[in-house]
């Protein structure tokens, strides 16, 4: 939408333009599967754990170093 087509004193026929366009534009989305959103789910969970136990080790591993170098062995 231009700037020249569109209503600029707010009146409703600028407003149902919009909504007109964006109903467009929705029926243009590639919605995915339900077999994607599952599989993309999974993934992203699956990550997420993967990430959280390899900084849980980093970090669990750096606190032994440092509290071995400043001598606070517990």
């Amino acid at each position: 939408m231009s700037i020249d087509t569109q209503k600029t004193d707010g009146s409703k026929t600028g407003a149902m333009l919009f909504v007109r366009e964006t109903q467009a534009e929705i029926r243009k989305v590639s919605w995915p599967t339900r077999k994607e959103t599952v599989q993309t789910t999974i993934a992203v969970v699956l990550m997420a754990l993967v990430a959280g136990v390899f900084f849980f080790a980093v970090d669990s591993g750096l606190g032994y170093v440092v509290s071995h170098i400043l001598g606070m062995n517990s």
